[in-house]
């Protein structure tokens, strides 16, 4: 039997009152230098308890899970499981503005999400892939990996940014992760659906995340596409931590592997955790998802 999330299984991350909604790393909670995240307990992502009502339907219902630093997190789920919503949580979409939200939500031991705004979120370290790829389709795939670039977007500075060296061999080093080599010069456009998805991810690399949420990647792939990306998410394994939220049962087998840790939830709260096989064969999994 595999038992849901136990609360107290990782530490509480420490709240710190200096957070604020700033760009600035120095406001946002005791961060080890610019751009760290402190993971010295293990997790990079910790939600407690987090409940989302939408007019009195409530999405997530006392939600409580970890991710720790470097590892991929698969998490599966029968439509309206709240994995979407969990993930707008994590990013900022949704939050007390637009829903009533409670628990807690921390990006490593210091950084409380559930205070920062979007775009804040993102330079936190946080990148988050769509169902459907957004690309700028009349640029050549180069080009849309050189505008993802990290670096100063103010306007000034955008107008007499030049591409160095350092900044030519990232983008060569992700256009072969991307197995985009051959495309750099074609407008993403032209590109395949499963082209356009890498490219994508590419697109999220170049700002150098710490932690990747991508929400059902492999969606109108052929097998061969999934196959693919599956590879390129492999490869990712230590750069960065991520969590997939995916339907595809073939796809989820090749990224968990044998020993790899399956989430899947229900009503909007972990119903189980533990590997694939072991997850496959809980009856509640069954009952609410897969079927006999």
């Amino acid at each position: 039997m595999i038992a849901a999330t136990d609360p107290n299984r990782n530490p509480t991350p420490r709240h710190d009152a200096t957070q604020a909604e700033s760009g600035d790393a120095t406001g946002l909670g005791r961060v080890l230098e610019r751009g760290a995240i402190d993971v010295s307990h293990g997790p990079i992502l910790y939600l407690e308890d987090v409940t989302v009502q939408f007019d009195g339907f409530r999405a997530l219902n006392k939600l409580t899970l970890s991710i720790d630093h470097g590892e991929l997190r698969c998490v599966i789920g029968p439509n309206g499981a709240g994995k979407t919503t969990m993930m707008d949580v994590i990013t900022g979409k949704t939050g007390p503005r637009n829903a009533s939200v409670s628990g807690r939500v921390f990006l490593g031991q210091s950084i409380d999400l559930m205070r920062l705004n979007e775009p804040t979120i993102a330079q936190t370290g946080i990148g988050r892939k769509f169902q459907k790829p957004t690309v700028f389709e009349q640029h050549a795939v180069w080009e849309n990996l050189e505008l993802a670039m990290k670096a100063d977007k103010r306007w000034w500075s955008s107008l007499r940014a030049r591409l160095d060296a350092d900044g030519r061999n990232r983008i060569e080093q992700t256009l072969a992760l991307t197995a985009l080599e051959d495309e750099a010069y074609r407008p993403a456009g032209l590109l395949s659906h499963g082209q356009k998805q890498r490219l994508e991810i590419g697109m999220l690399l170049m700002q150098q995340p710490q932690l990747l949420l991508l929400d059902e990647p492999v969606a109108g792939m052929t097998d061969e596409e999934t196959m693919q990306l599956a590879k390129l998410l492999d490869g990712l394994r230590g750069s960065c931590s991520m969590m997939v939220v995916e339907h595809d049962m073939e796809f989820v087998a090749a990224l968990a592997g044998e020993s790899g840790k399956v989430t899947v939830l229900s009503e909007g709260s972990v119903l189980a955790e533990g590997t694939l096989d072991a997850v496959k064969r809980d009856e509640r999994v069954i009952e609410s998802y897969l079927g006999r």
